[in-house]
């Protein structure tokens, strides 16, 4: 069994990574409710695939599948030797939420860990808003994801009661988080936490030293409320993307003239002014009647309704060991912007566009919401 961790990260030397630090490999889930992916999961395991098989280029990949989806996942996977098929009970595969926060520890401190450099943060999972406002009804085998990661692994834990997903988050290594208040101060989280308290827990496991809050998250993002990895992430130390529209009349427009207020007046941790670099969001989409009817309405998950704003961005990007694996969604103005975009932004990285994202988006999220990075130490 995976050893649960006496303490808190951070007093014990230990610190989330910025996600472009070097990796051990990456974690992916494999899709299959017919209740969230049309055509039951048909077109959406095929994205998947194509999606580990593009980070597989850089680093290793372990996919994990049903009981009942193994099989099928092994075939689509099995040609490419960088990637591995692994059996794991789950309810869906969004394993940068249900999945561990992975934290690092570069130096020993004056409190001494015998369970060496890394370890995972366990957090609370709650579907996304609970009981009430949940994505589905059941998700009791979510919860348990990130303890079967790192028993795998064989990587401490450190188990925490609070609410949180890691697409809520994110961090440049350097003591600074990005997280949006839309998501971490909703009821359907921790009523009981102030901002204050629900800070101090991200310094204390993150080992953070500043939070930055936007107020909200991306246009139409409401089923995760509003995750920062949908509307704004570190390039690095004192640069952020941010998800744009020059579209006046689009309401994503508003929320990014918020967060460019808030960023333009930010520090880091370190002092540093915030440089934002604009990535401009695509379409308008919307779940088409075609779409819609290929998904299974179901009592226990919230419906995909024809006309529906997908929550669509380029910020919701993976960054793998001198890759970048971003979405594409056949809009060739934006997907041809936001290539050009982050090649200038990471000039040290490849950027691999991935089409046929849309599918992915459709189902609530994009690239970085259905990876885990694992480091390297």
């Amino acid at each position: 069994m995976v050893k649960a961790l006496v303490g808190k990260p951070a007093p014990l030397g230990f610190r989330m990574p910025a996600e472009w630090e070097l990796h051990r490999q990456c974690w992916m889930g494999w899709p299959e409710r017919p209740d969230n992916w049309r055509e039951d999961a048909k077109n959406g395991q095929q994205v998947f695939a194509e999606v580990a098989s593009a980070i597989s280029q850089f680093e290793p990949v372990t996919v994990c599948a049903s009981p009942a989806q193994y099989t099928k996942a092994y075939d689509f996977l099995q040609d490419n030797a960088n990637i591995r098929v692994v059996e794991m009970s789950m309810n869906d595969a969004w394993f940068r939420d249900s999945g561990p926060t992975f934290v690092v520890r570069d130096r020993k401190s004056t409190t001494e860990c015998e369970e060496g450099q890394i370890a995972g943060i366990d957090w609370q999972f709650n579907c996304w808003g609970g009981p009430e406002e949940g994505c589905y009804s059941d998700w009791s085998l979510d919860i348990l994801v990130a303890r079967k990661i790192l028993a795998l692994e064989r990587v401490p834990r450190f188990p925490h009661q609070m609410v949180l997903e890691g697409g809520s988050i994110h961090v440049d290594g350097e003591g600074t988080c990005l997280t949006t208040e839309e998501c971490l101060l909703n009821p359907n989280r921790n009523p009981d936490m102030s901002k204050e308290d629900i800070e101090n827990e991200l310094k204390i496991y993150l080992g953070v030293k500043k939070v930055i809050w936007l107020p909200r998250g991306l246009y139409g993002d409401d089923d995760t409320n509003g995750h920062i990895d949908n509307m704004c992430c570190f390039v690095k130390p004192g640069v952020v993307l941010l998800s744009w529209t020059d579209d006046k009349s689009d309401p994503q427009y508003e929320r990014a003239v918020e967060a460019m207020e808030v960023l333009s007046n930010a520090t880091d941790a370190n002092g540093r002014k915030i440089d934002v670099i604009k990535l401009h969001v695509p379409g308008p989409f919307y779940i088409t009647d075609e779409e819609a009817k290929g998904i299974k309405l179901l009592d226990n998950a919230i419906p995909r309704l024809a006309g529906t704003r997908l929550a669509a961005s380029y910020v919701n990007f993976y960054i793998a060991n001198g890759g970048i694996i971003a979405p594409a969604f056949g809009d060739e103005k934006w997907d041809n912007e936001a290539f050009r975009v982050l090649s200038s932004a990471f000039p040290s990285h490849k950027v691999v566009m991935v089409p046929g994202a849309r599918e992915i988006v459709l189902g609530g999220g994009n690239i970085h919401c259905i990876t885990q990075q694992q480091p390297k130490i």
